[in-house]
């Protein structure tokens, strides 16, 4: 679907779409990604935001299913994250969708590599 034909959602309909994760995952938001370079009016191309879409490694964590951090031999010292941390994963870690043009992933409580506590400025290599 073009962005052009692409209808914005309301709020209470947009909380509805969001899918509440199961078991061991945790559903994390990805950041935006600006259409235009740093500092400059010089537009992306489609290819670009692409890659750094698919590529980012820092994302939100909106919501944890039940079952998130409970196994004691795996995480003896508790939960790696919560609900509204900035945390660092892989790239292309996750099941990847998208609401009204924002990505968000679906993905297992060990993917979690840390929590970062100022995530701007950090950028994959």
């Amino acid at each position: 679907m073009s962005d052009v034909a692409q209808a914005t959602v309301t709020e209470e309909e947009f909380e509805a779409q969001l899918p509440t994760p199961v078991g061991y995952r945790i559903l994390i938001a990805m950041p935006h990604v600006e259409e235009t370079f740093d500092g400059s009016e010089l537009l992306k191309s489609v290819t670009t935001k692409n890659h750094e879409q698919v590529m980012s490694i820092i994302g939100l964590v909106l919501d944890m299913g039940d079952q998130a951090y409970s196994d004691a031999d795996r995480f003896p010292d508790g939960p790696w994250c919560k609900q509204g941390d900035y945390v660092m994963f892989r790239a292309n870690t996750g099941t990847r969708f998208s609401i009204d043009g924002n990505e968000y992933r679906l993905m297992n409580d060990d993917s979690i590599e840390a929590v970062v506590p100022d995530p701007r400025g950090i950028q994959r290599v």
